[in-house]
């Protein structure tokens, strides 16, 4: 009898539905509700303790919520957590070593845990040695690697059975800039293969390179949820541009103070700082009034808001 091929899941590769999640007195995870879609990475941010890791354990089936559900692929976490565990590569924040074991046996170990065999299973180990850099390392005792090694080691661990999503809880924490850049190229590389990328971090440039959106959570309240250009238009109706004119500054200034759209006009020798209503007519109209008054623009750009910027006006410092 010919098998009909399953058609692969069309919707949302990770949702969280109205998730709540209370430890004695304390909602750790507050009816928080997201979705990402297939071969997106998602930022996750907020302090410590707002409950990134808490949602993230949720998600991998390591905890089940209070109330809510969560899926990967539209299968349950608390209701179908062997299937859900087939399909998700989870890296923690923090994981065991063994004294005794190679990075080659505790790859090996994970691959028969996932139910590689043979072949395949040594097919998959090479694999991840090879993609993670870590093939020079396959002998040697784990727990005689470097941080960043480790952290390879991890992902590589998430990685063994070939999962369709990801769940990456800091996994840039503690590494030098080598190995942060060196990760920053091994995510970039998973999404453009079609990997779904659920990702927390405190290094937040790093993650608005690399996010598609990101979540903000706080007090175990996701407060945003869009893309970093979404959130940065939604923080405030103006604009911060920066001018810089070869002489006449004080003709600059006089022609930017006159026009009722500008506004905070400052200098700093030749370079003009000044704040405007945000929208691109309104920047081009005041580039077109300072060149009529013949002034020798050399530069003349926006200053964009960095994501440390938007994520300190979004949440408050507080902690449960």
């Amino acid at each position: 009898m010919t098998q009909i091929p399953m058609t692969p899941w069309q919707g949302p590769m990770i949702e969280l539905q109205e998730v709540t999640k209370v430890f004695g007195p304390t909602r750790a995870v507050d009816n928080v509700s997201f979705m990402v879609p297939r071969g997106s990475v998602f930022g996750y941010i907020g302090p410590n303790g707002a409950g990134k890791t808490t949602s993230m354990r949720i998600l991998s089936t390591l905890e089940l919520p209070t109330s809510g559900d969560a899926f990967i692929e539209g299968l349950s976490s608390v209701n179908d957590p062997d299937r859900v565990r087939h399909r998700l590569g989870f890296m923690p924040d923090a994981f065991g070593s063994y004294s005794d074991t190679s990075c080659a046996e505790y790859l090996d170990f994970f691959a028969r845990s996932n139910g590689l065999v043979g072949r395949e299973r040594t097919r998959r180990i090479r694999w991840v040695m090879d993609f993670t850099g870590m093939r020079s390392m396959s002998e040697k005792p784990m727990n005689g690697l470097s941080k960043g090694m480790r952290q390879r080691l991890c992902l590589g661990r998430a990685l063994i059975h070939d999962p369709s999503t990801l769940i990456l809880d800091e996994p840039a924490a503690g590494l030098d800039p080598r190995a942060r850049i060196e990760l920053r190229q091994i995510i970039r590389t998973l999404a453009a293969d079609g990997k779904t990328i659920l990702i927390s971090s405190h290094i937040l440039s790093e993650l608005a390179e690399m996010c598609d959106r990101v979540g903000i959570i706080e007090q175990g309240t996701l407060l945003a949820n869009d893309t970093v250009d979404g959130l940065k238009g939604k923080s405030k109706p103006h604009q911060d541009l920066i001018v810089v004119v070869d002489g006449e500054v004080d003709s600059a200034i006089e022609v930017l103070n006159a026009l009722p759209s500008v506004t905070d006009v400052e200098h700093r020798g030749q370079a003009i700082h000044f704040q405007t209503v945000a929208g691109n007519d309104n920047r081009i109209q005041i580039l077109h009034q300072l060149c009529d008054a013949k002034i020798r623009v050399l530069e003349y750009r926006p200053i964009d808001e960095s994501l440390e910027d938007l994520f300190l006006k979004v949440t408050t410092g507080k902690v449960q």
